[in-house]
């Protein structure tokens, strides 16, 4: 089995990963949003442009 993020063969400690360097790597991208799958479902892109602008301060 090879490791996802650099394809060098695993190590058992790290399993599925070859090293602790790209299982940090692979948390990193669950973490910030990069294995978010994009939806293309006009519901959530409305309900996410009102919780934008709720969120968004207003002048005084």
């Amino acid at each position: 089995m090879s490791c996802p993020i650099c394809s060098d063969e695993t190590d058992a400690r790290y399993k599925p990963f070859c090293s602790r360097r790209c299982a940090d790597i692979d948390l990193a991208k669950w973490l910030g949003g990069g294995y978010a799958i994009p939806s293309n479902d006009p519901e959530d892109a409305e309900e996410l442009l009102e919780e934008l602008e709720n969120h968004v301060p207003k002048p005084h």
